[in-house]
């Protein structure tokens, strides 16, 4: 077996990078390890070319693997894995995103790149390392890339700084960025960002890149030393075609007719307009071109993508005829779904949300059950992207990559945002419907779903909002920075730059780019126009609803909550759930149970869950010796009766303290049903009960 070894101290931390021949047959493959976690990276490159395409066919997979933590996950009936996790998929989005710009425009293959997770050590993430793994792959292969990445993940607690985080040091961050960089023509350049921030201001993240700059070089120098070492030479690729004549013949028969179609305020005209040009234009080729219509298509999509470049560039002049720097109209609208819980709407432009609240009980949560987390989830947002929000026709089927990432991307940006469990003991479930798509649903959704909190009389923090940021670059190095990017600018630009927080600071990035990436001065700059957008679409919200609402929707549900002793805990339950299970049918609540002895009661009606505290307070009533009750009888003994003083709780009066004389038969006082006055003599060591009648009798049998 071949096998190569190469280190590098990076955070304190070895990385190993091994490679060897296990995986022949993919076009590469290595095995990365950081600690104890350990990650299989292969790549593979279809031997068959692919025709006309609008999209790069790489296809990005991560494979969880419950060994890899030693652990036998799933159902009674069912161990293996089933469907990525939902943290699968983002971090499968996560690399894609990263390495999918590098690739060569004019490479017509399929790529598959698929990261395994073989050890995790509960310790190093595998997500970063995964990326890692993947670019070092595709360096040795001989798959033209245009690589390699570095990436690292940066933390702060308190003042410091930290590299690559361990999950215990993250659970104490108030930040985690991870950053990956390539080697631009001059500098070191960014390709892409993800962000996750306790309202911090956007100094921080500048100061948390330079923290990170000189590890970058060394990522980068040492997958080089061992692609120069141990890769394949690369693939030779076809030089694009060039068809002078026939250019000419495009660029006269579209003359002023492209711009015209492009610049279209209304995303469906400006689509009619090109469609019905892209038609025009095919019919006018056939004629003299017939063989010639997918190079007459890709040259349409190049001389769109230049008149949008240059006219912004250049000009200043966007489609839809807005200023670089200015926002589409924005229109809020809060309770306008009736009997849910909360509901908001944010409009901008064409682009419409609508996030929909529902609270539950705690027992509502979602139950985590993957490779690395294990525990339960209190805060969802779900993410709808139906056909008809684009206008057009498609079969609705489950949640796609694109559905689950946006979903959890808005979810990260509003979590530092919610309440604590014991300040807001409910579940919380956002689900937002896109209504119409043109540009940026996913930070629409964080505004529409921050109305619903409010508008549901959720006690978060501060409202969020979030903008969607773009770029036009020219190979000369001149670039313009959009605000709120849409249709053609988003599809033709060079950058999707996603920046969500509050008025006090950032809560959310996520960054990719279509080109080689972009520098450190883009990025602050970045930064500097997305706060100041941020807080001009806080200020529209803040119009419709400036806080939460002081009361809850009448539709929720009402959640007590008490304390007891945790040794009262088997008590309220009772044999087999009896007790706990009477508590719930009769009174109508539903009950979650604590091992710290915390209760929480929920009910439709507060009536009712008033009721069953009450009924739970006198179970755990810790009783005391001198108390006198109005018990029922419930047994009868040879030895005495045995007396319900409290629901749930039951003492014995003993024969010889039925009566202040000698009783010969407990029937002759008592009988089972009896409500009788009691008093608590004693309570032993067990806890039992020992009750008297003496004094309460009157002194003669009973007839």
């Amino acid at each position: 077996m071949i096998e190569k070894k190469f280190e590098l101290e990076i955070g304190k931390r070895k990385l190993i990078a091994e490679i060897k021949n296990l995986a022949e047959q993919a076009s590469g493959s290595v095995f990365l390890q950081y600690g104890d976690t350990l990650i299989l990276a292969t790549c593979v490159m279809s031997e068959r070319k692919v025709g006309a395409i609008e999209f790069f066919p790489l296809t990005v997979d991560y494979e969880e693997r419950f060994y890899a933590a030693g652990k036998i996950r799933g159902s009674r009936y069912i161990k293996r894995e089933g469907r990525p996790s939902d943290e699968a998929v983002c971090n499968a989005r996560l690399i894609d995103r990263a390495i999918r710009p590098l690739f060569p425009k004019e490479l017509n293959r399929e790529i598959q790149v698929v990261i395994t997770v073989l050890s995790w050590d509960g310790e190093n993430e595998p997500d970063i390392l995964g990326l890692l793994a993947a670019s070092l792959a595709l360096s040795i292969s001989n798959i033209p890339w245009q690589g390699p990445v570095a990436t690292v993940r940066v933390g702060k607690i308190g003042e410091q700084f930290i590299l690559n985080p361990t999950y215990e040091e993250r659970g104490k961050s108030q930040m985690e960025v991870i950053f990956s960089i390539k080697e631009g023509k001059k500098d070191l350049v960014i390709n892409m960002i993800e962000g996750n921030f306790e309202e911090i201001g956007e100094e921080k993240i500048l100061q948390a890149y330079q923290f990170a700059k000189p590890y970058f070089k060394k990522l980068i120098d040492f997958q080089k030393e061992i692609a120069l070492g141990v890769g394949k030479e690369k693939l030779i690729l076809e030089k694009a075609e060039i068809n002078p004549e026939l250019d000419e013949e495009i660029k006269k028969f579209l003359g002023e007719k492209l711009e015209k179609a492009i610049y279209q305020q209304k995303k469906g005209e400006r689509n009619d307009k090109l469609s019905q040009l892209r038609e025009e234009l095919i019919g006018f080729i056939q004629e003299k071109f017939p063989e010639r219509i997918n190079y007459v298509l890709k040259f349409l999509e190049k001389e769109i993508d230049r008149v949008v470049h240059e006219n912004v560039i250049l000009r200043e002049m966007r489609p839809d005829g807005r200023k670089l720097d200015e926002i589409r109209e924005i229109h809020c609208e809060v309770g306008a779904i009736p009997r849910t819980h909360g509901s908001g709407i944010f409009c901008r432009g064409q682009t419409k949300a609508l996030s929909i609240l529902t609270l539950g009980a705690p027992g509502d949560v979602q139950l985590l059950e993957g490779m690395e987390i294990v525990g339960k989830k209190r805060f969802m947002h779900h993410y709808n992207f139906p056909p008809y929000s684009t206008g057009e026709v498609k079969p609705i089927r489950g949640p796609g990559r694109r559905e689950i990432g946006h979903g959890v991307l808005v979810e990260k940006a509003l979590l530092p945002l919610i309440p604590s469990l014991e300040d807001f003991p409910y579940t919380i479930r956002i689900v937002t419907e896109i209504l119409s798509s043109n540009g940026s649903t996913s930070m629409a959704s964080i505004s529409s779903s921050s109305l619903a909190l409010m508008d549901a009389g959720v006690p978060i923090k501060n409202p969020a909002a979030g903008i969607a940021l773009g770029l036009m670059q020219n190979l000369e190095g001149n670039y313009k920075i959009l605000t709120d990017i849409q249709g053609p600018e988003d599809h033709h630009g060079d950058m999707d730059f996603k920046i969500a927080g509050t008025k006090n600071g950032v809560t959310t990035i996520q960054m990719d780019v279509k080109v080689e990436g972009i520098s450190e001065k883009i990025f602050k700059e970045s930064l500097e126009q997305g706060k100041k957008v941020r807080l001009q679409v806080l200020e529209k919200m803040k119009e419709v609803l400036e806080k939460p609402r002081l009361e809850l929707s009448p539709f929720a549900p009402r959640i007590l909550v008490i304390q007891i002793n945790p040794e009262k805990i088997r008590e309220v339950i009772g044999p087999g759930g009896k007790i706990i299970n009477e508590i719930i049918k009769e009174c109508g609540v539903s009950i979650d149970v604590e091992e710290t002895g915390k209760i929480f009661v929920t009910a439709e009606k507060e009536e009712a869950a008033k009721k069953a505290v009450a009924w739970i307070k006198n179970i755990t009533r810790e009783i005391k010796i001198g108390e006198v009750f109005q018990g029922k009888v419930k047994r009868i003994l040879t030895f005495g009766a045995f007396v319900e003083i409290l629901p749930g709780q039951e003492g014995l009066i003993h024969i010889s303290e039925l009566a202040p004389y000698r009783v010969e038969k407990v029937e002759d006082i008592v009988r089972v049903g009896d409500i009788v006055p009691v008093e608590v003599i004693s309570i032993d060591e067990q806890g039992r009960i020992n009750l008297s009648l003496k004094g309460n009798v009157r002194r003669k049998k009973r007839s």
